[in-house]
């Protein structure tokens, strides 16, 4: 592909939700950690578990984020269930 046309076709951006189970006594100090992240959404909780969106430039930084919240304090597993991937053309904001 040419440079002009991967530039017409724009840049993935990539979408995915995740489930974070917790340990139920740490469930409001994990959501407010979250919620400083960036790129990470908050979209449900209940139960123990908390239901994400995490958005970046790759597979491999949602991953990244992924992994971060799996080593917080009191989070059992942190499991990506969707990922969605998404073409931003030139000069769109994701």
């Amino acid at each position: 592909m040419s440079e002009a046309a991967a530039a017409k076709a724009g840049t993935p951006y990539h979408i995915s939700s995740a489930v974070v189970a917790t340990m139920p006594q740490s469930t409001e100090a994990i959501l407010a950690t979250l919620a400083g992240m960036e790129n990470v959404e908050i979209h449900g909780h209940g139960g123990g578990k908390i239901v994400v969106v995490i958005e970046g430039r790759s597979t491999g930084a949602l991953g990244e984020r992924l992994t971060q919240i799996s080593l917080l304090d009191g989070v059992i597993s942190a499991n990506m269930v969707f990922e969605h991937v998404e073409m931003e053309e030139e000069g769109q904001e994701p």
